[in-house]
């Protein structure tokens, strides 16, 4: 997952959770590079917190606008009908429920649909941002995430042990190792694909939170 291709992988996958005509928040970190991989043909309106609707996927080089950024303070590139507005009027779309979709990155999960991922620990941060907002209003919200920390633990819990960012909010988790629904009333995840390199014991051994498996096929382009 260090190297740019997991990555890419990741974004890729997440794309395919976009419908035609959907209004979409994209977290900072791996769920940005959803921007690149809209499927031909889409319609998808990328909105960020900051106050703006419309943005392109990221700029070469020699189009870069250091006056146009996202959310995580990187530039982007805004379509053609894009429109700017301020804070206050970004959060009222969220939380009137008008974002069809938060993709969002994770530092933990929890079986019954929990997400952790505004404070890291021993980091001195500015504040949780958007998220709890956009776990809050999005009508759906997918996690894009490595499968486990860099000491190997398990980002999949029974229990968040990092302060919340939500309450049973989460309905697709993403990882590099498998794509899990959440069953926010059994409380546990449901593995729904998997890579196919991994088997199904591999998958158990990483895993610390509670699922059932219901492997499907995964979902192509």
């Amino acid at each position: 997952m260090k190297n740019e291709s997991s990555r890419e992988r990741l974004a890729k996958r997440a794309a395919l959770e976009l419908q035609d005509g959907y209004y979409v928040n994209l977290g900072i970190g791996i769920p940005t590079l959803v921007a690149n991989y809209v499927p031909e043909g889409m319609t998808v309106v990328l909105h960020s917190e900051n106050g703006l609707l419309g943005i392109g996927p990221f700029p070469e080089d020699g189009e870069v606008d250091a006056d146009l950024i996202n959310a995580g303070k990187q530039t982007v590139t805004a379509l053609p009908g894009a429109s700017y507005f301020d804070s206050a009027s970004s959060f009222g779309m969220i939380r009137g429920g008008h974002i069809n979709l938060a993709i969002l990155g994770a530092l933990e999960v929890s079986q019954a649909g929990d997400i952790a991922n505004w404070m890291v620990p021993g980091k001195m941060v500015k504040g949780m941002g958007g998220a709890m907002d956009l776990v809050a209003g999005a009508q759906r919200v997918v996690v894009v995430m490595t499968h486990n920390d860099k000491s190997g633990a398990s980002k999949l819990l029974p229990e968040c042990t990092l302060p919340l960012t939500g309450k049973r909010c989460i309905d697709l988790i993403i990882t590099e190792k498998a794509v899990f629904e959440v069953d926010k009333q059994a409380q546990e995840l449901v593995l729904i694909e998997k890579d196919p390199e991994l088997s199904l014991e591999a998958i158990q051994a990483c895993t610390a939170a509670k699922y059932r498996v219901a492997l499907r096929e995964p979902v192509s382009a």
